[in-house]
Order: C-alpha cells, then sequence, then structure tokens
C-alpha cells in the first residue's frame, strides 16, 4: 500500500508489516496516527491476512511516544480521539497482532504494544510509561497493565514512571521472547512464521474464543467457547482439512475459508 508519508505497510503471504517510519525516535504525532488508523482498517478489510506485524523504523526506538506538542489545549481532543482510535481498531482485529520492539518503547509507543496480542523485543529495547513525570498519566496503560501484571507491578510503572528493560519485562510477561540485537530481523521473521504456516480460520476463531471468555465466569466461558468452536469453526474447509490431514498421516493443505 502505498500513500503513506509516516508509515510502511506492506502484505505479503498473509503478513502484514506495519512500521513506523519516523526514526530514529518514532514519535507518533497526529499525522502519523491518522495514517496507523488508516493502515488498520485496510488490515480489517483484508480476507487473506493472517498475521499482523507492527515495528519501528532503525535501531534506536520502536516509539519513543505521543509528541508531547500535541498535548496542548488546542490539540488534546484531537490527539487522543485519533490514538485512541488505534486501539479500537486492534481490538477488532481479527488475525494475530504482534509488536517487535526493534528498540525503546515508550508513553504511547509503549502503550501501542501493549495493545498488540504479543510483544516480542530485541535485547536493548526497553519499556516504560513515564507520563507521571509529566503530570499526566496513560489512558491504555492504565486500563491494560494491571490486565497483564499484578496490581502493585502495575501501580508501580504507572506511578513511578520508570523503564524497564527488556528481560525484566519478559520476566514478567509482558515480553513474549527476547532476541539478541543482532538477530532481531531474522528473529522476528522466524518468531512471526510459526503462526503464518497456520490456517486463518483456526487462528481468528481460537482468537475469538479467547476474547469472548475473557473474565467471564467459567461456565459462561465455556458455553461461548463452544458456540465458537461448533457453529463457526468446525463447518470451515480447514477444520475439515486439518482433521483429515493428521488421520490421513500427511501434510495439511490450508485453504484458508
Amino acid at each position: 500500500m502505498t500513500g503513506f508519508k509516516h508509515i510502511t505497510y506492506t502484505s505479503d503471504h498473509g503478513l502484514i508489516t506495519l512500521t513506523l517510519n519516523k526514526p530514529p525516535y518514532n514519535v507518533l504525532d497526529i499525522d502519523m496516527m491518522v495514517e496507523i488508523n488508516s493502515a488498520l482498517d485496510s488490515v480489517l478489510r483484508d480476507d487473506s491476512a493472517r498475521v499482523l506485524l507492527i515495528s519501528g523504523a532503525g535501531e534506536k526506538a520502536f516509539s519513543a511516544g505521543v509528541d508531547v506538542a500535541d498535548h496542548t489545549p488546542d490539540k488534546v481532543d484531537r490527539m487522543i480521539d485519533v490514538f485512541h482510535g488505534i486501539f479500537r481498531r486492534l481490538e477488532t482485529v481479527q488475525i494475530p497482532t504482534i509488536a517487535a520492539l526493534n528498540g525503546v518503547a515508550l508513553g504511547g509507543g509503549c502503550e501501542l504494544a501493549l495493545g498488540c496480542d504479543m510483544i516480542i523485543a530485541a535485547s536493548h529495547a526497553k519499556l516504560g510509561q513515564p507520563e507521571i513525570q509529566l503530570g499526566v498519566f496513560p489512558p491504555i496503560a492504565a486500563i491494560l497493565l494491571p490486565r497483564i501484571l499484578s496490581s502493585g507491578k502495575a501501580y508501580e510503572l504507572l506511578l513511578g514512571g520508570a523503564n524497564i528493560d527488556a528481560n525484566e519485562a519478559h520476566r514478567l510477561s509482558l515480553v513474549n521472547q527476547v532476541i539478541p540485537k543482532e538477530e532481531f530481523a531474522a528473529g522476528s521473521i522466524a518468531y512471526v512464521s510459526k503462526f503464518l504456516s497456520l490456517s486463518r480460520p483456526a487462528l481468528v476463531y481460537t482468537k475469538k474464543a479467547v476474547r469472548a471468555a475473557s473474565g467471564k465466569p467459567f461456565a459462561e466461558a465455556l458455553a461461548a467457547a463452544e458456540k465458537i468452536y461448533l457453529k463457526e469453526l468446525m463447518p470451515t474447509a480447514d477444520a475439515n482439512e486439518g482433521l483429515n490431514s493428521f488421520m490421513q498421516k500427511r501434510p495439511a493443505v490450508w485453504q484458508h475459508k
């Protein structure tokens, strides 16, 4: 896809790559966030996509956050509307979403990573929500961090504003995998490839089941997951192909439908 000034967007055999392209720090300003929203609208329309990978250009930063200049009284309402539009869209993306932290992810950059299903990070990456040091708070992180971490650790990061390195983030389960800096490009592709080799309907309906069950009592969660399994997944060609290929002891040939 062309026509973007501040991001790049590519689609290649099921992998959509959205790259924040304002190095060295890939600061998110309103214009860039408008483009991200537009790119996510394209993801939502793409029935062939199987994985969305979001990364940043360069080696210093995934994103150092939202432009402080866009927090002024004349811009802040527009900024919040556009920024939070990204997360409203990410919440509806059916396929796996992966943030690849090629460098620091701070403030709104950290929130963008948290909005994805999974995070991988280069070994030199750092994550943090320093907003409290500017007298404000990060609304998205205030929602998402307590869902991932213990309440005490979430409060520590939100109220203290300190950064943590990639290994500490991995220990806390904020990051799925840490990859050596010099191997990050190849390691990112290897991480993504295991999802690209799978059936799109299986990926979509598994993700849907996880979200449908989240936060519900067990019986209600099980009913939601059963319905998705029986009424949506099992009628697909790929579910039948996967089961038949296993019984016939041959590799599955996915139709992605």
